[in-house]
This record gives structure tokens, C-alpha cells and sequence, in this order.
């Protein structure tokens, strides 16, 4: 006689999220660059679910280059002293999935395209994505960036923000579905 074997239901994956302010939030974490020091620009734009609808609680980091293209080092990338440019920012959605911050637009070697790094996590993710924000202003450099250079045209365009007059960058992330974002493999 067969023995009943009992089974049980799979545990369902953790996903990153939903996002509590203890322990991720601290002052003016959205100030990579104070936004009264020279050179400030405001990166701005919207996080958006595969159905297109905005991602109101997601939270965006972005690493990058000073102006002159190098890396901060120093510890305390946390600290905020409205005087020493970080290069590291987080900043969450607010409830149309709109993210920002205040930061400089990052330089790079000659030839090569300034761009942020930048990692988004999201509910229903089971882990971060990694993408990149390049600047919009050097087309030479743009097309001789390895990594865009290996993508076709639409989805090159997923990752190059778009200048506003005031001189600032508009960057939208879609997570899935069209236009999605081109997101790396580390």
C-alpha cells in the first residue's frame, strides 16, 4: 500500500521591498553636490512598472565622476556637508514614481562618454537592477562607448538622458515592457 507523501507549498521568493526609512534614510541623502554650489544640475525623472505605471515606492542610487572625471574616494558618502561633492546619492519615488537629485554632471577621460552609475530596487524585484545614465552633450563620445556601441539604436537611447533647458537632466526608467531600460549583468 502506497504511503500519502505530504507536500507543501514552495516558499514564495523575497523581493526587494516594500521600503522602510529606518536604517536607508539619512539627510539629505538626494545632495550628491550641495544645490547652491557651482556647477549644481537637478537628474530627474520617473520609475515605471511594466504596465507603464509609475513606481511610487522604488528608490534610485546613482554613483558618478566629479566634473573633472575623478572618483571620490574619501570615506563618508553619507555625510552631507553642503560643501564636498560625494558622488554617491539615493533618493526614493515619490508617489508618481518621480525620483531626483542634486548632483554635477559627471566628466570622463578624453573620448570616453561621462555617465552615472545607477542601481534601482523595486517591489516585486528579487534583486537590484544595474543600469547607467550617460550624458547627452558629446555624440562623438556616445558612439565610441563600448557598451552602447554593442546595442542596437532604441535600446542605446533607454540609457542617454535628455538635457532640459535649464541646463539639468531628465531620465525616465522603465523596468519592463516598451522603451524598457537597458539593465546589466554583474
Amino acid at each position: 500500500m502506497a504511503v500519502p507523501v505530504k507536500t507543501h507549498r514552495p516558499t514564495p521568493g523575497q523581493t526587494v521591498g516594500p521600503f522602510f526609512a529606518y536604517g536607508v534614510e539619512y539627510p539629505k541623502m538626494n545632495q550628491v553636490a550641495s544645490p547652491h554650489a557651482p556647477g549644481a544640475i537637478l537628474l530627474r525623472g520617473t520609475v515605471y512598472d511594466g504596465a507603464g505605471s509609475p513606481i511610487p515606492d522604488a528608490f534610485v542610487e546613482i554613483f558618478g565622476a566629479d566634473t573633472d572625471g575623478s572618483v571620490p574616494r574619501a570615506r563618508g558618502a553619507f555625510r552631507r556637508d553642503d560643501h564636498t561633492f560625494t558622488g554617491f546619492g539615493r533618493a526614493f519615488t515619490d508617489d508618481e514614481g518621480r525620483y531626483e537629485f542634486w548632483t554635477r554632471n559627471p566628466g570622463a577621460g578624453a573620448g570616453a562618454a561621462p555617465f552615472f552609475a545607477v542601481i534601482v530596487y523595486a517591489r516585486g524585484l528579487p534583486d537590484k537592477l544595474h543600469t547607467r545614465i550617460y550624458l547627452p552633450d558629446d555624440v562623438d563620445a556616445l558612439a565610441a562607448d563600448a557598451l552602447l556601441a554593442s546595442l542596437a539604436a532604441e535600446d542605446r537611447a533607454t540609457l542617454v538622458a535628455t538635457r532640459t533647458p535649464e541646463g539639468w537632466l531628465r531620465h525616465d526608467l522603465r523596468l519592463q515592457g516598451e522603451n524598457e531600460t537597458v539593465f546589466l549583468v554583474y
